[in-house]
């Protein structure tokens, strides 16, 4: 048997209704002789009554504790990463699904980092989850992506005292506090951490949020919003160079597919997805900037207008 390591394996979590229960109440026990679980539940008070019967043998079932701002799961984050009862702490979407050995991998890192940035992997792959595998590969080609989990340790994120919660890409925001605070990230490209696809009505909610995050990063704001007016013009001035833009994404995305051992966590079709999601975010980007000037981005009935604040001034 794999030794347990001393982790405490968080999920923030609120729920409209209970169609993953059975499922997800499957994969903690497969988890929980590796870590001590703790689930922080904004869920409705029927659902969270309901949760806390079904989890009250294998996890700690935390309410969310208050903290400012408008994005609810940097408070579950917050209330699950103080109640830890370790110094390691892997902070995982509920769609998130870690092997034992993964634990452990990620505890490892853990002795010599403050973070630990592991790769999602869509399985299984429904058409909407490998139209967004393209994002991830061409994140991978020119450095990392961004998880629906990390790794971190309690100490660093308590002397960094939290992180803002009125933003909307609250995982860069963590990150960039973490190292703002002094803290090491390693970014773990080669651990691919297994994740449950959204439905097609969430991921098509998705779009424009995942766009609006680029305003955090301002060069890629640039270029993304560059390719709209740059296609338009190739569609005017000469036709035939189009099919540059087809054919480039598919290049940068195989590039990332073949970083860190991806090759075997991702299909050799991936990659001919890419042009279909440029399309997306040649579109959904200036969607995003006209929100952004127009107030922020709606999430969750409430408008963020940040998507993360520059490092300088991360709290």
């Amino acid at each position: 048997m794999t030794p347990r390591p001393w982790i405490e394996y968080v999920v923030p979590l609120r729920w409209q209704d209970d169609r993953d229960l059975a499922e997800f109440t499957d994969y903690l026990k497969t988890i929980r002789p590796f870590a001590d679980i703790s689930i922080v539940d904004g869920s409705p008070d029927e659902l969270f009554r309901r949760h806390a019967r079904a989890w009250a043998p294998i996890v700690r079932h935390l309410p969310v504790d208050p903290w400012p701002g408008g994005n609810g799961k940097v408070a579950g984050v917050v209330t699950g990463v103080l109640a830890a009862r370790h110094e390691s702490v892997i902070i995982a979407d509920d769609d998130v699904r870690y092997r034992p050995e993964q634990l452990a991998e990620v505890a490892v890192r853990l002795a010599g980092a403050d973070v630990v940035r592991p790769q999602n992997v869509f399985r299984p792959l429904p058409w909407h989850a490998r139209w967004d595998t393209a994002r991830s590969l061409i994140n991978r080609a020119f450095g990392s992506d961004y998880p629906g989990t990390l790794g971190l340790r309690r100490s660093t994120f308590t002397r960094a005292g939290g992180y803002d919660g009125d933003v909307l890409f609250e995982n860069l925001q963590l990150i960039r506090t973490l190292v703002a605070a002094g803290g090491r990230q390693i970014r773990a490209d080669e651990i691919f951490i297994d994740r449950r696809p959204p439905i097609l009505g969430r991921f098509l909610e998705q779009r424009v949020r995942q766009a609006y995050d680029d305003l955090a990063q301002p060069a890629r704001l640039v270029w993304e919003a560059s390719w709209l007016p740059l296609v338009i013009g190739l569609l005017v001035h000469r036709p035939r160079a189009v099919v540059v833009a087809v054919v480039l994404p598919i290049v940068v995305a195989e590039l990332g597919r073949r970083r860190h051992g991806g090759r075997q966590h991702y299909p050799a079709h991936a990659a001919l997805w890419a042009p279909l999601w440029a399309a997306e975010r040649a579109v959904a980007v200036w969607i995003a900037l006209l929100q952004r000037v127009t107030g922020g981005v709606r999430y969750r009935g409430r408008r963020i207008r940040a998507a993360a604040r520059r490092p300088a001034v991360a709290a």
